[in-house]
């Protein structure tokens, strides 16, 4: 997961759907790329840059997947 994709469209008071509007994208590919399973276009990270003001590296940025716990 992306998650600071994520909190800087939480933050900016956006929904996913109006983010990917302002992308000229899907919402299912908009949400494939604020969950981590679609890499999307460099243009789309340009925008999202300039929409949150924060570097696209740091957007791009992903979480560490949590590991299932094991069950003794």
């Amino acid at each position: 997961m992306r998650k600071n994709l994520k909190e800087a469209r939480q933050r900016a008071g956006m929904t996913q759907k109006q983010v990917a509007e302002y992308l000229h994208v899907t919402l299912r590919t908009y949400q494939r790329m604020e969950e981590g399973t679609l890499l999307g276009h460099i243009r789309s990270w340009d925008a999202l840059e300039d929409l949150f003001d924060i570097h696209q590296r740091e957007l791009r940025a992903e979480t560490a997947r949590a590991e299932p716990e094991e069950k003794n």
